[in-house]
Formats: C-alpha cells, structure tokens, sequence
C-alpha cells in the first residue's frame, strides 16, 4: 500500500498493491499494521457504512462533533466518485481548504480523512456503492454540516449544478462561518 500525503495535513491518499493474472486481481483492501504505519498514528476502526447512489448525487459536506468527531477511511466499490474533504480545524493553517480525489472501483484508491474535517462526494458514473469505515460511532445529535457550494471553501466539483441531486437537508446547511464548530 502507498500513502501519499495531501496538502491538507493528515490525509492521505492509498494506492493498494493489486496483483493481477488471467483469473482477475488480488489485493489487500485493509491491515491495522499496514495503515498505522502508514498514516503515522493508531486508528481503530468501529464501524462500516455502504451507500450505493445514481449519477449527480451529491452527499455532503458532513460531520461530527466534539467527542463524537469521527475519522474516516473511504473508498469506492464500484462506480466513480469526486470525493471531497474539507479542513474545518479552527486553528489549522489549512482551516476553509479542501482536497477532492477521484476513487472508483476501477482504480480503487482510498481516501482517510482524519477527525476535524468535512467529507462530501459526488457520483460521476450512472451508479457508485460507496463504503467507508469510521473510527467512531455515529450521534444524530452531533451531526454538523456545511453547504456543498459555500463560496469560501470554493469546491469544484466539475459538474452541470443543475444535474445535482442533493437531499433537502443537504441543500440547506450552513456556510462554514455559521456552521457547527468541530471541537
């Protein structure tokens, strides 16, 4: 597995090792060794989340907060996403920055997003399922977003915005000046 650092400091990009023959490929989608060492701190993973989503489908920019912040490790089963992770540490030089990756089934990169940021993708095939492992459980009550468009982190997102298909609750967070505060 190679990790490659982002500008974005403690996310990383995860190209696997893939071992192809005539029967199809191998590869090894995750080691708790592997990554820690990789990522340069413990992560301990406690729960799995698979979405499966149509062309234009814009999930995000999501997160939790306080005690509840989780860390997530993310990749694409079949299908290609733009997926995106947004700073939102206060006292981060890189506070407001984003970083947007393509992972698809088909180059099956992964993306780890640690605690403290927002994470958002969009659907750039007919189909994606989504999976993504997080280092903590999930609290309704510490659910935090930001708008997908907020002018200030400046997102692109490379597609018709009126090909988009966001959930009404999407479509209504916050700018990052009024959102929730991650810590």
């Amino acid at each position: 597995m190679n990790f490659i650092p982002t500008k974005l400091e403690g996310c990383f990009v995860l190209e696997p090792k893939i071992i192809l023959d005539e029967r199809g490929y191998f590869m090894e989608s995750f080691n708790e060794q592997t990554f820690q060492k990789g990522i340069g701190k413990q992560i301990h993973f406690v729960q799995d989340n698979q979405s499966y989503s149509s062309k234009g489908v814009l999930r995000g920019l999501h997160y939790q907060t306080d005690e509840h912040a989780q860390a997530k490790l993310v990749r694409v089963l079949q299908g290609e996403v733009l997926d995106v992770a947004v700073d939102i540490r206060p006292d981060s030089p890189t506070y407001g920055q984003y970083e947007s990756v393509i992972l698809s089934g088909e180059n099956q990169k992964q993306f780890f997003i640690p605690r403290g940021f927002a994470h958002g993708f969009l659907v750039l095939s007919d189909t994606a399922t989504f999976f993504y492992k997080c280092d903590n459980f999930y609290n309704k009550e510490s659910e935090g977003g930001i708008k997908y468009n907020d002018p200030t982190i400046g997102v692109n997102w490379n597609f018709p915005s009126q090909a988009l298909i966001i959930s009404e609750k999407d479509k209504i967070q916050p700018l990052l000046q009024n959102a929730k505060k991650v810590w």
